[in-house]
Parts: structure tokens; sequence; C-alpha cells
């Protein structure tokens, strides 16, 4: 269950920053674009790029495996709650179902931090290579443009359409790489594990 909660936040974190860019906006009236200033929303061109969208659909599978992985342990946990709970010291005498079922509750909860820290890892490197595809071509619009200043427009309240180059990255990340590499849940690295 923490497992969900915590997978479902992750990607409930960059579709929300994603879905809070693209918010309508009321109508402005703005003043002039400003020469050399850009801006560029990272979360918005995650989120609307090809890669982007790929990224977030692959970890909900992940995310989706992983449950399904556990479900057969939460469910025997579950049951055999009930049953001692129900069945009173009758059902358990010595102790023993209890020992095993305690036994079983810490195994299932180390796996299912385990597999959250996989999932988490695995969005980090994800990220970091959606992040690492975007920058040549930001980097590119910026000196096309003759940008003097780069801001990120997930921190600006509001600035003039024609200084943004967010879709025009995305539209050139949609060419160039139209999805992230193929992956799968990855194993956290021992010295990143402690």
């Amino acid at each position: 269950m923490k497992l969900l909660a915590i997978g479902a936040f992750a990607l409930a974190s960059l579709a929300a920053s994603a879905a809070a860019a693209q918010q309508a906006q009321p109508a402005v009236n703005h003043g002039p674009a400003i020469n050399g200033v850009c801006v560029y929303t990272p979360s918005l061109a995650f989120a609307q790029s090809t890669a982007g969208q790929g990224m977030v659909n692959r970890l909900r599978e992940l995310a989706v495996e992983v449950q399904g992985e556990l479900a057969p342990s939460q469910t025997w946990l579950q049951s055999e709650y009930q049953a001692l709970q129900s069945g009173g010291q009758a059902s358990d005498p010595d102790g023993s179902r209890g020992r095993a079922w305690q036994q079983r509750a810490r195994e299932t909860q180390q796996t299912e931090e385990i597999r959250s820290n996989e999932l988490e890892y695995t969005r980090r490197v994800q990220t970091n290579a959606l992040t690492d595809a975007f920058r040549p071509i930001v980097i590119g619009l910026y000196q096309e443009k003759g940008c003097s200043l780069l801001l990120d427009g997930s921190s600006v309240l509001a600035s003039n359409p024609a200084m943004d180059i967010t879709q025009e990255a995305v539209t050139r990340m949609n060419r160039q790489m139209p999805a992230l590499p193929a992956f799968n849940r990855m194993s956290v690295p021992v010295q990143q594990q402690q």
C-alpha cells in the first residue's frame, strides 16, 4: 500500500506540475517582448513531449507490476490476520501462526520498501535522461533566439508568449527523440541505498 502511495505521489507530482503550467491563463495584455529574455518551462516540456508522456506511462506500468508482485503477500497477510483475530487463542495455541504472520509482514514490508526505492531511483534516472536530451535543444534555441537570460517558466507569474521557447523545444524533442529508450525497474546501487 505504501509503495503505491509513493509511486502515485511521484507520478502525480510530475503530472500536477505540468497541469499547473498548462492551466488556462486569464487574458493578459502583455508588454512588448524583451529582447534577449527567454522563458522555458521544463515540467511543461516534459508533460507535452512524447518521450515525457511515454516515461510517465512506463513508470505507471512498473508501479502496477510491483503492486501485482506484492498483492499475493498482502492478501495472505490480510486474510491470515482476520483468521487469527476471529479464531482467537484456539486458532493459534502455541503462537506459531502469529509469529509466521509477523515474519511475513516484515518480509513484505521490506520488499515493498525495496520496490519503492527502485521505482523512485528509476524515475530519477529517466527524468535525468530526459533532462539531458532536452538540454542541447534548449541551448540551441537559446542561441538561435539570441537570449541573454533564460527564465524557468514555472517560477514566472506571467511573460509575453513571444519569449517562451517551451513549445518549440517540445516540437524539436518530438522530432529528435519521440521516446526514451525502453526501460525497466532499476535496482538502486548499493552506495545509494544507505
